[in-house]
């Protein structure tokens, strides 16, 4: 009998021993769980780059043109030096060159007529020429005006005026894109340089 008790004791130390290593690996493995570390997206980012970017757009800067003032800096050129000078107006180039055989002594700042408007070709300065104008059919004048064809019909002359006289500062700043009804545009100074010291007969030629 006291073996029996034994027994059953034994098979009680037993069924406890193994409920104890239960909970302790349950505890352990628990444990291990809560300090494991957390695995997160390794998704590695691209380093930024420290050097500039070579395809920046370069600053294009709008030249300005002083429609009132010379178009170059230096003294226009002395006729008395320079007899058999001539004009050279580019279209293409919105230009009109002051030149002495194939030397040029001056560049002008210039607009042309819009939609081939002003005619190509050889033409001489002719006899017409005056201090102002107004033409009330375009509703627009200038001035320092000097006829290069059709006595009076082209001309050379200064940026536009309004009906008051005044310089029309829209037109203006268009000097040198084409823009006028076929005459050639000047800025102020030179339209009455050559409306001034250009002689009657001085070759003309335009071109694109």
């Amino acid at each position: 009998m006291k073996r029996f008790i034994k027994m059953q004791q034994l098979a009680i130390i037993v069924v406890l021993a193994v409920i104890l290593l239960g909970l302790s690996y349950h505890h352990i493995v628990s444990a291990k769980q809560t300090m494991a570390p957390q695995v997160t997206s390794t998704t590695k980012s691209k380093p930024k780059s420290t050097q500039k970017t070579t395809t920046q757009k370069a600053t294009v800067q709008k030249k300005t043109i002083d429609w009132r003032a010379p178009s170059e800096k230096k003294a226009y050129p002395d006729l008395k030096q320079h007899p058999h000078v001539w004009l050279d107006v580019s279209q293409g180039k919105q230009r009109v060159y002051v030149k002495d055989g194939n030397t040029v002594l001056y560049t002008m700042y210039a607009s042309t007529g819009m939609n081939n408007t002003t005619p190509n070709g050889t033409f001489t300065i002719e006899a017409e020429r005056g201090k102002s104008f107004f033409n009330k059919s375009l509703n627009e004048g200038a001035n320092y005006w000097t006829s290069w064809s059709g006595h009076g019909v082209y001309l050379f002359h200064s940026v536009p005026t309004d009906t008051a006289g005044n310089y029309n500062v829209t037109e203006a700043e268009k000097l040198g894109h084409k823009a006028s009804h076929g005459c050639v545009r000047l800025t102020i100074a030179d339209a009455q340089w050559i409306n001034t010291y250009i002689p009657y007969g001085t070759k003309v030629v335009v071109h694109n």
